[in-house]
């Protein structure tokens, strides 16, 4: 049925989308600029650069250097504590029986450090970051990369992403996508498949 199978990494395996959200309202208050959660919520999916650009825009003549240093003392502090993972990830992946990659808009060190935290690099052949492409999510480069990587199809492969921006991304690749939104709800624009959860996903999948 797949020769591959995909993963986003932050909303989709481990639960980090919420702190990396209230480590950047804290640092944006810190340094007195008052910004809404909803701004935060809509960056999900984004990688630094893009989430960079925006905030650029919002706020014109922002330190961004300092606001960025406070939000990633902030944020590794509280991944230092434990990343938790979403319902699901024990049970699904020591039951796959594909190569499985991670595909992921964070940076090589960071996703190296919540794959070790979180115990789950084990289960992954190979891990595509921000750092291993020219174009981020949502241009399919990131699951192009992926498939080439374990010598597969893209339309072999089957994906689960959270946000928009990545199941856009794996739905351009030509893969096959499984969305499980995590903050914000989705339509499944993008997704061949809508779940509530991973298991669920993975059953409607076949994957269970």
């Amino acid at each position: 049925m797949y020769d591959a199978i995909f993963f986003d990494l932050d909303g989709t395996l481990v639960d980090t989308e919420s702190l990396s959200i209230d480590a950047g309202l804290a640092a944006f208050a810190e340094h007195g600029h008052a910004v809404g959660r909803e701004f935060f919520e809509g960056l999900i999916g984004s990688d630094d650069q893009a989430s960079d650009a925006a905030f650029r825009l919002a706020f014109p003549g922002i330190d961004l250097p300092a606001v960025n240093a406070s939000y990633r003392a902030r944020y590794h502090a509280q991944v230092a504590k434990g990343v938790p993972l979403k319902p699901g990830v024990a049970t699904l992946l020591p039951a796959l029986r594909w190569p499985a990659a991670i595909v992921t808009s964070s940076g090589r060190a960071s996703a190296a450090n919540k794959l070790s935290l979180s115990g789950l690099a084990v289960h992954f052949a190979e891990v595509i970051t921000r750092d291993d492409v020219t174009k981020a999510k949502p241009d399919p480069e990131p699951y192009l990369l992926a498939a080439h990587l374990l010598r597969v199809s893209p339309a072999r492969c089957l994906v689960f992403e959270d946000s928009e921006t990545g199941a856009e991304a794996a739905h351009r690749a030509g893969c096959r996508v499984v969305q499980v939104p995590d903050i914000l709800p989705s339509q499944g624009r993008w997704a061949h498949l809508l779940a509530p959860d991973l298991l669920t996903g993975a059953r409607l999948a076949g994957l269970l």
